[in-house]
């Protein structure tokens, strides 16, 4: 039997602790399942917590968690980045632990040590979970911030313009990663920066985004393909614009970009078949995977990025991942427009 991998390991760790997400947990359930080895490690997991559940504790307030992660940023050499910040947490839960539990002379000292282990959980676990996800926000940012530059490049070298490509009425904006000579994909356009090499396509992967199977476009040539080589291969949701729209820099208020719409994890594959999506409750409600579903970054035309636990952005309260006379039970066909430039769709 094949050894459970680390993401396997780590998302185990997490179910034990309640920290996954609604998808983690489902994961995490499926796993158990169906893999002895990883029925064995969460019963070792649940076996060392089982003293924990006599002890009522309370959250670690977000703020604290913010102020822990600022100072421990303060603290490092001005030349220490983000990305060794990172390097350095993983090593810390990668690394092998031997414990060793000893034999106490009496119950004070059980009682004691009982105490020590409640406040290091309670409070040390939640932390650095917290951190490790605004580690990974922070970088999806500085992502958003380097297409932004790319864009503005573009637009530098192209009349003040926003890449576009013809788009004909009715085309079907899902169809990311058909290269056929028909512009199929609201995709298409973001290709445009990568193809002429204003933005590395690399940029389009979210770091937070826990896939089975990680993207990498080691091997490709960009210039071989006219759109992202499949879905998968972009990981945000681009604005479509109004087609009555009459702007087309990037001077006002707007969205932009986000992390992925919930929508385009349950499109087809298959360009060849039609796209008959219901939308339900639990769509309409959903926050994108990339962050575990806790929220989304979202890039607007002026380059901030702001990251929301909600689905809209802080100028405005339109849902920018589906259409205003959306609603549950709504049928998509794959080709609607916004009607207005107020209404912000998102999309794949």
């Amino acid at each position: 039997m094949t050894p459970l991998s680390s993401q396997q390991q780590q998302l185990l760790f997490d179910y034990s602790f309640g920290l996954t997400s609604e998808r983690e947990t489902v994961e995490a359930r499926k796993l158990l399942s169906s893999n002895p080895q990883a029925e064995e490690l969460y019963r070792s997991f649940q076996s060392t917590l089982a003293p924990l559940d006599t002890v009522e504790l309370e959250a670690c307030p977000h703020e604290l968690t913010e102020r822990l992660f600022s100072r421990l940023k303060e603290t490092l050499p001005a030349d220490t980045s983000e990305e060794r910040l990172h390097d350095l947490l993983a090593a810390e839960q990668s690394a092998p632990r031997r414990i060793r539990i000893p034999l106490w002379r009496n119950w004070t000292e059980v009682a004691a040590a009982a105490a020590a282990v409640v406040l290091f959980v309670s409070v040390l676990f939640p932390s650095v979970g917290y951190m490790r996800q605004r580690h990974w926000q922070t970088r999806c940012g500085a992502q958003f911030a380097s297409i932004y530059s790319g864009y503005r490049n573009y637009m530098a070298d192209h009349d003040m313009r926003m890449p576009s490509m013809p788009i004909t009425a009715g085309s079907p904006w899902w169809k990311v990663g058909y290269q056929g000579a028909e512009n199929h994909s609201n995709t298409r356009q973001v290709w445009l920066v990568v193809r002429q090499g204003y933005v590395q396509p690399d940029k389009f992967l979210c770091p937070g985004r826990r896939d089975e199977h990680p993207i990498s476009f080691d091997g490709l040539s960009v210039r071989n393909f006219n759109d992202f080589p499949s879905p998968a291969y972009i990981q945000f949701s681009v604005r479509i614009a109004c087609p009555t729209s009459n702007s087309r820099g990037m001077t006002q208020k707007m969205v932009l970009m986000a992390d992925r719409n919930p929508l385009s994890e349950k499109l087809p594959s298959d360009h060849s078949t039609s796209l008959k999506l219901q939308l339900c409750e639990a769509l309409l409600k959903a926050n994108s995977i990339n962050h575990n579903d806790r929220g989304q970054n979202v890039l607007l035309y002026d380059g901030s990025v702001e990251f929301t636990r909600h689905r809209y952005a802080s100028i405005s309260e339109d849902d920018i991942y589906i259409l205003r006379d959306m609603s549950c039970d709504t049928q998509l066909s794959g080709c609607e427009l916004p009607s207005c430039d107020a209404d912000i769709f998102l999309a794949p």
